[in-house]
C-alpha cells in the first residue's frame, strides 16, 4: 500500500528545499503537484511548480468534487490537490509528497489516517523566516505582511503535526526529516 508524507510550513522555511533533497534521496516517492488560481512566479513551469488554473476553472472543479483538499489561502487565491493527482502517482506504484498549506495538510493527514505522516517544518524564528522572505526577492511590502501574519497563524497549528523540524541549518533538517521518514515507512 502506498504511503502519503505531508510537509507544511509558513512560506520561506525552506520546506521545498528539504522536499526536494527528499526526493533526490528516495525515488520511491513522487511529488504531487499542487493546483492552485494565482499567477506564476518566474521561474515556474505549469504542471511541475503547480497546476496553474484560471479561477473559475478552480472553482468549477470545487463544485465537481476534483479536488481531496482545497482552500482559499489568501482572498482570491485558491490552492488544493486534486484526486487525479493521487491517483496518477498511486497507480505508478509510487508514494506521494504533498506540499501544503497548514489546513490542507492536516485535511490529507485526517483523509489517509496512518497511511500519512505529516512533517510540519518550523523556522528558527520569525526574524528569520523575514530575512529569507526579503532574500526571495518576489515579495512587495503588502504580500510580505501577509504572509508574516499567516506564518504566525500556522505556526499555531505546528503540533497537530506528527513531527515539527526546525530549519535552521539545511543539512541537518534534512538529516532529521529522512529519519523521520525512514522511521515512518519501516513501522
Amino acid at each position: 500500500m502506498s504511503k502519503v508524507i505531508v510537509f507544511s510550513a509558513p512560506s520561506g522555511s525552506g520546506k521545498s528545499s528539504i522536499i526536494k533533497k527528499v526526493l533526490e534521496h528516495n525515488h520511491d516517492f513522487m511529488f504531487a503537484v499542487s493546483a492552485c488560481s494565482r499567477g506564476k512566479r518566474p521561474g515556474e513551469t505549469d504542471g511541475l511548480d503547480y497546476h496553474f488554473l484560471p479561477i473559475e476553472e478552480f472553482k468549477s472543479k470545487i463544485r465537481q468534487d476534483e479536488f481531496v483538499e482545497w482552500e482559499e489561502v489568501y482572498a482570491g487565491q485558491f490552492y488544493g490537490t486534486l484526486k487525479s493527482e493521487i491517483t496518477r502517482i498511486f497507480n505508478l506504484k509510487k508514494n506521494v509528497i504533498f506540499d501544503l498549506d497548514v489546513k490542507g495538510g492536516l485535511k490529507i493527514k485526517s483523509y489517509f489516517k496512518e497511511q500519512a505522516l505529516s512533517i510540519f517544518i518550523m523556522p528558527p524564528s520569525i526574524e528569520t523566516l523575514h530575512e529569507r522572505l526579503l532574500l526571495r526577492g518576489t515579495e512587495t511590502d503588502e504580500t510580505l505582511q501577509k504572509r508574516l501574519a499567516r506564518a504566525s497563524m500556522e505556526l499555531n497549528f505546528a503540533k497537530q503535526f506528527d513531527c515539527q523540524i526546525i530549519n535552521d541549518k539545511l543539512d541537518k533538517a534534512v538529516e532529521e526529516t529522512l529519519g523521520a521518514i525512514d522511521n515512518f515507512l519501516h513501522c
